[in-house]
């Protein structure tokens, strides 16, 4: 059974930075896709970054140049440092997985809360 698990939310000021993690179990790490997804208040689900299983990666518009996502297969962790974070960043953030060359649903975290507010 996959299982994902989120950390490093929390609250920070404009400007500031944070590092999130995402603990994954109970598949192949590294023969999978991984991805940040993050959701605010009254608004849809947005695709944040990528990162496939051979390390290709890919950012939102809004996020580039300040987020960098990364992984560690040796330590089945998905990472998103988040760095010059804005208000506009709040949401909550969800870790998903997928198989490689797969197109069944992602797989999501129960995430963690990320407030930019001073």
């Amino acid at each position: 059974e996959v299982q994902l698990v989120e950390s490093g939310g929390g609250l920070v000021q404009p400007g500031g930075s944070l590092r999130l993690s995402c603990a994954a179990s109970g598949f192949i790490f590294g023969n999978y896709d991984m991805r940040w997804v993050r959701q605010a208040p009254g608004k849809g689900p947005e695709s944040v970054s990528t990162i496939s299983s051979g390390g290709v990666t890919s950012y939102v518009d809004s996020v580039k140049g300040r987020f960098t996502i990364s992984r560690d297969n040796a330590k089945n962790t998905l990472y998103l440092q988040m760095n010059s974070l804005k208000p506009e960043d709040t949401a909550v953030y969800y870790c998903e997985a997928r198989p490689l060359l797969s197109f069944t649903t992602w797989t999501r975290g129960q995430g963690t809360q990320v407030t930019v507010s001073s």
